[in-house]
């Protein structure tokens, strides 16, 4: 699926907004700098001072070892982070900030788009997709094992080192994982803290229901008008760096998403990209409702990670209404 001209216009907007806070809050930082760090100032101009005596020295015919100004930089460098750090500020305290630090919020690496930039695509296209918002209410920082007892809490533990194993390996493993279990048992709110991180890694993620992901495919598949926007989804199942489909099973199963999800599957590995799938399904479920062909391919190339108990969602609206 393509960009609308609106689209990409209203992405680059997005960067420019972002380096302009940026610079906004950097001319702040060294404006406070100037007030309150007595000193720095002047040794920002002995650097310029340093380096342009250096220059007009070279040009004058003399033989100069650049290793003699680099000293004198690293020396001056030296004693303006101890002014910093004596004023209780870090080191990069006047360095810009980026939020894509790959790109430097531009959305291009060598005239190539980012992976900050893939990821705003997806998230314009497939709206369901914002992986950024809905880890606000879902990562690491916010989780907790407190609704989880016994047996519970030692699969809900096991599944968080899981998720952990997960995010360690993704660059060189290319893992799978099925999150399966009982209702509200945390596989949705667990697959979104590894997007969460995946995504902070520079990697694109593409999230949908599993409902939404089939209504989708579905919908440009009779659509004879639709067959680029067809294909355009299809690269994008394929090619993502992460998958996420939740809640298998929760959509309408027929005879032509059986194999969909099949393909998506199998294209995936072969690709040597990794999915996360949850489902309240076991593997026989999945096996009975899918196809043995799909539960087999789950089964011998996702790590499989159980969590059961109580509905969580349920166990907060009581503790709410008390």
């Amino acid at each position: 699926m393509a960009l609308t001209n609106t689209q990409y216009d209203e992405i680059m907007h997005d960067y420019e907004r972002v380096r302009t806070l940026r610079r906004s809050e950097l001319s702040k930082r060294i404006k406070y700098v100037e007030e309150h760090v007595p000193g720095y100032l002047d040794l920002e101009q002995e650097t310029g001072k340093c380096s342009a005596a250096f220059g007009r020295r070279l040009l004058s015919g003399e033989k100069l070892d650049r290793n003699d100004l680099h000293k004198q930089l690293a020396e001056i460098t030296s004693r303006k982070r101890s002014l910093l750090k004596e004023a209780g500020l870090s080191p990069d305290y006047l360095q810009m900030q980026y939020d894509c630090p790959i790109c430097k919020d531009t959305g291009y690496v060598n005239n190539e788009k980012c992976v900050c930039f893939k990821q705003k695509i997806i998230e314009r296209l497939y709206a369901q997709s914002n992986i950024n918002k809905l880890a606000e209410n879902a990562n690491f920082s916010l989780m907790s094992d407190a609704y989880y007892q016994g047996e519970d809490l030692e699969r809900f533990r096991g599944a968080v080192k899981t998720s952990k194993d997960f995010i360690k390996n993704f660059e060189t493993l290319y893992p799978n994982l099925l999150f399966y279990g009982t209702v509200g048992t945390g596989k949705s709110f667990l697959s979104i803290c590894i997007a969460k991180e995946i995504l902070d890694m520079g990697h694109s993620v593409l999230y949908f229901s599993a409902a939404s992901l089939f209504s989708l495919i579905q919908s440009n598949t009779f659509d004879f008008r639709k067959s680029e926007e067809l294909r355009a989804l299809y690269d994008d199942l394929y090619n993502t760096d992460l998958l996420i489909i939740d809640d298998l099973g929760t959509e309408h199963v027929t005879n032509t998403s059986i194999p969909q999800l099949f393909t998506c599957i199998n294209e995936r590995l072969n690709r040597n990209k990794s999915t996360i799938i949850t489902t309240n399904f076991s593997l026989d479920d999945i096996k009975s409702m899918y196809s043995e062909r799909v539960s087999s391919r789950i089964a011998s190339s996702y790590h499989l990670c159980k969590l059961t108990g109580k509905d969580i969602r349920i166990m907060k609206k009581v503790q709410y209404r008390k």
